[in-house]
């Protein structure tokens, strides 16, 4: 049986990694399987509303990673995995959801805070750090978060200030010295695309 090739495609909130394996899906279909760190957040049970909204999400703690580890590793033995589903719109895991994830040759992990966890860095073949000036990441973040996950202008501000800031300086930006490769701006980085989807059809192949 071929080995799996796990690629992990770290950096900022906003950074553009979403856009990159959003293009790269768009060039495979099928034939990769892509998972995020964003579902293993931890169930919060026994919490209010309020309460759940102070968590720091941004911080290696508000992550299941052991779980993310323990799927890596089965999807890289080919075996099929129930991945938990995350509603961000309530700050926890939707009860009874879980969503079926099947093995594939190239499998992609993306997240903020991959490479933070040597276990979890360990997993990876490739990795990848998407590099976007700090500027361009928070109104992005911005427009995610009030677009897609009904959050207020100013709670995106202020979390942004009180913990997205200080833990990308904390963890995130230290982790892009662990990266084989750094893209410029992600998805719109034409050149470092096609460079990244030239490698992956080879291990495809």
């Amino acid at each position: 049986m071929d080995n799996v090739i796990v690629i992990g495609i770290a950096g900022g909130t906003g950074s553009g990694k979403s856009t990159l394996i959003k293009k790269i899906k768009e060039n495979f279909g099928d034939a990769i399987t892509v998972i995020s760190h964003d579902s293993y957040y931890k169930e919060q049970k026994g919490m209010t509303y309020e309460e759940r909204c102070q968590t720091n999400y941004d911080h290696p703690d508000a992550f299941d990673t052991d779980l993310l580890v323990e799927h890596v590793m089965r999807l890289k033995n080919w075996e099929t995995v129930e991945i938990p589903v995350y509603d961000f719109t309530i700050h926890n895991r939707a009860i009874g959801e879980t969503e079926i994830v099947k093995p594939s040759k190239v499998v992609i992990v993306e997240g903020i805070l991959i490479f933070e966890n040597q276990e979890l860095l360990d997993c990876f073949d490739i990795k990848v750090f998407v590099d976007t000036d700090a500027d361009v990441r928070i109104i992005r973040r911005i427009l995610r978060d009030v677009q897609e996950r009904a959050r207020t202008l100013d709670s995106v501000v202020t979390q942004y200030l009180t913990t997205v800031k200080l833990m990308h300086e904390q963890f995130v930006e230290p982790s892009k010295k662990k990266a084989d490769i750094i893209i410029p701006e992600g998805g719109f980085n034409v050149v470092a695309l096609e460079m990244l989807n030239q490698r992956i059809e080879s291990l495809l192949k």
